[in-house]
């Protein structure tokens, strides 16, 4: 149970974001496919599933293929449990972690050890640092933050920023909303859709 590779997949959602991604309303897509609105926005919504052949049509539309919006589509579930012991190593002895699979407006990671502390970055959208054991020191807008056990610290999209565990087997918590969402303003040079 929760196991993506068990379950169906969500194929609306790669095509909302395709079709937003090239800035096309749904009634371009169904002119430009065939198919009617409502039915493409049932797709986009799960509440219907294309067939093969009105898949390709709106591939076609999308100057896409069907194969690429399937390799693209969420899995279908509203339920999924990440294991603790799944994980990747890194060459430092770091532990990383995704705290969610597939294509999700979120992503959570977990960070044990040390972080490439030397490496700037700066995130599209808002993130969430919360440190679950250890320490961090967190450089953002000019200024050093230190952060203990318990402690969160949110960025703003657009917020330049580099950290490092200064305690060893800091575990770091990030949530961050995932860089395929435009959810920022025209303050940070993104539009808000």
């Amino acid at each position: 149970m929760g196991d993506h590779k068990e379950q169906p997949l969500r194929v609306g959602a790669a095509v909302r974001r395709r079709r937003r991604a090239l800035e096309l309303t749904l009634a371009v897509v169904a002119q430009r496919s065939g198919l009617s609105v409502p039915f493409l926005s049932q797709v986009e919504n799960e509440r219907a599933r294309p067939s093969r052949s009105s898949l390709e049509r709106v591939a076609d539309a999308l100057g896409t293929t069907a194969i690429e919006l399937l390799a693209a589509a969420d899995p279908a579930c509203s339920v999924d449990v990440v294991r603790a012991d799944e994980g990747e190593g890194c060459a430092s002895g770091a532990r990383t972690r995704p705290l969610v699979r597939g294509h999700h407006q979120l992503h959570a990671t977990e960070f044990v050890g040390d972080h490439e502390e030397g490496r700037e970055l700066q995130h599209r959208n808002d993130k969430l640092m919360y440190v679950a054991d250890g320490a961090v020191e967190v450089e953002a807008e000019g200024r050093a933050h230190r952060l203990g056990r318990g402690d969160t610290m949110y960025l703003t999209g657009g917020v330049r920023h580099r950290w490092r565990a200064t305690v060893p087997d800091t575990r770091v918590i990030v949530v961050e909303v995932a860089d395929h969402i435009e959810a920022l303003e025209e303050r940070h040079g993104f539009r808000r859709r």
